[in-house]
């Protein structure tokens, strides 16, 4: 009799510093932004900008913040995570085996890799926990994964999920968070992704498109159909679609860019600005490119930007949460996975 497959699901989220000392949030910085894929500059470039500037000046001060953002538990990013992995654990049956790694610092994926190849798995599901599909975040997960298991002599079947930014479970959940918050007595609505450099948004458009044709973000289509931008757009728009937001009512922004290169706009700070010297006093914003709540989320928006925005004349900027470690997201993974291991 043949034995029984065994399929192994590996859970990736970008990372955090094992602690808020300079030295960990260092680590994390250097192994971060080394990554070509993070900061495409040539290698030599690269490495002197991120390990002879960026990590040693920017990890005083980003200590400060995870100190602010830390917990008990540690990182919010990781122990999301964990409790999500723990929770899908126990509601997928006896032939699945859950692994959490962080694409930088720990646990890593090839820690999780060990792991799930001691239980003799015959297929891999690498689920990127990044609904919209960048070569920064999810195609650097793909290639670690695929390096560590180019070393290996068995390679078992694997599934790469892609991208899932207009997945209805999730656009569900992001929208019942909102709808704890009185909507309509906001002036605005913000829909803040992390940003990305336009040349990077370039370096993956194959069809010629990408900022060549007007609004060529604002419609997801098989043309731009790996441009992070645009699925930002399409998560933007499922949200608001199932909240009946009106058209104006509401902006996709970026967020946490770095250096003087042009990213992908409207920037966020920039938008946040022009509400406030508008008369707008208190403005909604999501965050969708995370499915946990992180220094992103926690810190930049909820604590610099509001107080950004009440130094430019507004009163309250109100972050609908992520989607953390609710139930439903948990299902809903559950049978993200599921859909793709018919």
């Amino acid at each position: 009799m043949a034995n029984s497959p065994k399929n192994g699901l590996l859970l990736v989220n970008l990372g955090t510093p094992d602690s808020p000392t300079r030295w960990d949030v260092y680590r994390y910085l250097r192994e971060f932004l080394t990554d070509a894929r993070v900061i495409d500059y040539p290698w030599l470039a690269r490495q002197a900008l991120v390990q002879g500037i960026i990590a040693p000046l920017r990890s005083g001060s980003s200590a400060k913040l995870y100190k602010q953002l830390w917990t008990p538990t540690g990182s919010p990013l990781k122990a999301y995570g964990i409790k999500v992995a723990d929770g899908l654990k126990e509601i997928l049956d006896d032939s699945w085996h859950v692994e959490l790694a962080m694409r930088y610092q720990n646990p890593s994926i090839s820690d999780a890799w060990k792991r799930l190849k001691k239980q003799n798995i015959t297929h891999l599901y690498v689920l990127p926990l990044f609904p919209q599909y960048a070569s920064a975040t999810t195609g650097s997960v793909h290639d670690e994964v695929m390096r560590i298991l180019r070393k290996e002599q068995s390679i078992p079947g694997v599934t790469f999920i892609n991208s899932y930014c207009d997945y209805e479970p999730m656009i569900q959940i992001f929208a019942d968070n909102a709808r704890k918050f009185d909507i309509p007595s906001y002036d605005h609505i913000l829909f803040s992704y992390h940003g990305l450099p336009q040349r990077q948004l370039k370096k993956a458009d194959e069809c010629n498109h990408c900022l060549k044709v007007k609004d060529c973000c604002l419609v997801k289509s098989e043309v731009n159909q790996f441009c992070y931008s645009a699925q930002c757009h399409a998560t933007t728009k499922a949200i608001a679609k199932e909240l009946d937001l009106k058209e104006g009512s509401y902006t996709t922004t970026f967020q946490s860019r770095l250096g003087p290169d042009k990213w992908a706009q409207p920037y966020t700070s920039v938008v946040l600005d022009h509400s406030a010297e508008a008369g707008a006093k208190k403005l909604l914003v999501f965050s969708p490119a995370f499915v946990a709540d992180c220094l992103e989320t926690l810190i930049e928006i909820s604590v610099e930007y509001q107080e950004e925005f009440v130094e430019k004349g507004g009163e309250r900027v109100d972050l609908v949460p992520s989607l953390n470690d609710d139930p439903r997201w948990i299902s809903a993974l559950k049978d993200l996975v599921l859909s793709y291991a018919k």
